[in-house]
């Protein structure tokens, strides 16, 4: 009888929380907090603040086990962290909260939505997919090329996070991007062919920018020249791909989230920006948009 009693007071409980379950106000709250969950969870993922949030997991498992031992002293040293925990997250993790508010900011982000909700929000999603399609082409071409003449190279793709102060050191272009641009851009004997360039909006934005050098040099291999830790570092401080063409050996790099993939191939760097950078397009939503037009 205790064991049906028991399964009866679970059932009435839960009936009692769908009684009062508001269908549109709290499933929409839902999926709000899951969306947020999930952006968070998705900026701080291979960066510093996971290591921070296991820290904070750990500490509060302390908190429990301080609080069943009824540990007074202890109890009121965490009571008083808790008051303020709302001020000491936000100054923990205001990097990794402005890197989100950047990515539901960009332009990109806004082409997903409308490509969703808007009539011709795919077709404007198949516009730029095609635009940035060819621009990374272009880049992966003169990439292969500067690889076999042996020249070097450093081309960053902002994507999220704004690049403004790096394109401030160097010399705005806002150029069409081909390979033949690209390639005179890093010619030996070219003025900006020390620095960095950086593509904006499918455009070589600038060139001979300066970039931040990576901070772990413990951590990086003693035969990686200067290109390859600028490479590193400025993925480290951003969100952005950074593509590395190496002078001395004419290998080709690409360096994200801090971590640095080498001895790649023209059509490896393609598959890796055309998965990042391009847009998914609903194919059916697209077919109907080509309907509506026709008409």
């Amino acid at each position: 009888m205790t064991i049906l009693s028991d399964f009866s007071t679970f059932f009435s409980r839960v009936i009692s929380i769908f009684s009062t379950y508001d269908w549109i106000s709290d499933t929409l709250d839902i999926v709000l907090l899951t969306l947020l969950v999930y952006g968070l969870l998705s900026v701080i993922k291979d960066s510093r603040a996971l290591t921070i949030t296991k820290g904070m997991v750990f500490f509060i498992l302390a908190y429990v086990v301080v609080s069943l031992l009824d540990m007074k002293a202890s109890i009121f040293l965490f009571r008083k962290v808790f008051d303020n925990i709302l001020v000491l997250l936000a100054i923990i993790f205001a990097p990794e909260l402005r890197k989100l508010l950047e990515k539901l900011g960009t332009s990109r982000g806004y082409l997903r939505v409308t490509s969703l909700f808007s009539r011709n929000g795919s077709q404007k999603a198949m516009q730029y997919n095609e635009e940035m399609s060819r621009c990374i082409n272009s880049v992966c071409k003169a990439a292969q090329e500067m690889s076999d003449e042996r020249i070097g190279a450093l081309i960053i793709f902002e994507r999220a996070m704004p690049l403004g102060e790096i394109i401030d050191t160097g010399t705005i272009l806002d150029a069409r991007i081909t390979s033949q641009v690209i390639q005179n851009v890093f010619f030996p004997k070219s003025p900006l062919h020390d620095g960095a360039a950086v593509i904006r909006n499918n455009r070589l934005y600038s060139a001979g920018c300066i970039l931040p050098l990576t901070s772990r040099h413990n951590e990086v291999s003693k035969k990686l020249g200067t290109r390859h830790r600028a490479a590193i570092g400025m993925s480290e401080q951003s969100d952005a791909y950074v593509l590395v063409v190496s002078e001395e050996t004419g290998s080709i790099s690409m360096a994200e989230g801090g971590r640095l993939h080498r001895n790649l191939s023209d059509g490896e760097v393609r598959e890796m920006l055309l998965d990042v950078f391009l847009i998914d397009v609903d194919e059916k939503k697209k077919g109907g948009d080509a309907d509506a037009d026709h008409e």
